[in-house]
């Protein structure tokens, strides 16, 4: 790919001024049905947990991922060839050409979409792990045994790659989903840590992302929203790093408060707003 320079004006058209999220909540919180506050026509919910119970009548489409070698493939059609692959490798051009040919309306479906929805992340590394753990980097070679630390090796590396894949998606916002939860160490400190398999993705997800946001349950205490995640009446994103709850955040666009309304596509048009 030839090297260019990307003007200030490009950099705000359509193409360019895209994002990537990750959102994180408690079960039930509410996360999948930020959908329904998403364009259904410009939206994809790529579904890996069969999870679409509750937005069941959203009108928008979505596609079953059932195994990790078809979220490797729809990524690759998402975020199209990554020309410093390996021509053998995930996201090379044969890799894309080869399923692009063999989806060609997939192909058609996600060039009409700029918004990207993967529910869940979650699920993602576990379809990971049982994809690594059957693979041969996976199992010693003086035993021949499973070992797990090349199985998480080779999911950490794996899941990673995808993660960047979908990020430098051309002209896509991409949002991952992801379980919060609420974990208490042996002196009885409590923090908060995305739920996945591996700690390596979970601890360079932020960094992948341009955005982190939580979803929680608050109540109005005068001016000020305090957090009641267990009984609390409203749901709110908690947008700003360093907040007095512990949760999960950060804003590169600079645009949001601490809390926002639980409004995902009103959210996107404060994150773009230009000037």
């Amino acid at each position: 790919m030839a090297l260019r320079v990307i003007t200030a004006d490009e950099r705000l058209s359509a193409a360019h001024n895209k994002t990537t999220i990750a959102l994180f909540g408690a079960s039930g919180h509410g996360k999948t049905s930020q959908l329904k506050t998403l364009p259904p026509d410009r939206t994809l919910c790529l579904d890996l947990e069969a999870g679409l119970k509750s937005v069941q009548d959203w009108p928008g489409l979505s596609i079953p991922i059932r195994t990790f070698a078809d979220a490797v493939d729809i990524a690759c059609l998402v975020g199209g060839i990554d020309p410093a692959a390996a021509p053998d490798a995930f996201f090379s051009e044969a890799h894309y050409q080869h399923i692009a040919g063999l989806y060609p309306d997939l192909v058609k479906v996600i060039a009409e979409r700029s918004i990207v929805f993967v529910d869940s992340i979650t699920d993602l590394t576990r379809q990971a792990m049982s994809w690594a753990k059957m693979r041969p980097e996976a199992f010693s070679d003086r035993t021949g045994k499973l070992d797990t630390r090349g199985a998480y090796g080779l999911l950490a590396r794996e899941t990673i790659a995808l993660l960047k894949h979908l990020q430098h998606a051309p002209g896509k916002t991409v949002i991952f989903v992801g379980i919060l939860e609420k974990v208490t160490d042996d002196m009885g400190r409590v923090s908060f840590q995305p739920q996945m398999e591996g700690g390596k993705t979970a601890r360079e997800l932020p960094g992948i992302v341009d955005q982190v946001v939580t979803l929680s349950l608050f109540e109005r205490d005068g001016d000020n929203w305090r957090h009641a995640p267990d009984h609390g009446g409203e749901r709110r994103f908690v947008c700003r790093p360093g907040n007095p709850w512990g949760l999960p955040a950060k804003d590169r666009s600079g645009r949001l408060d601490a809390t926002e309304p639980a409004d995902l596509g009103a959210l996107l048009v404060k994150i773009n707003l230009k000037g």
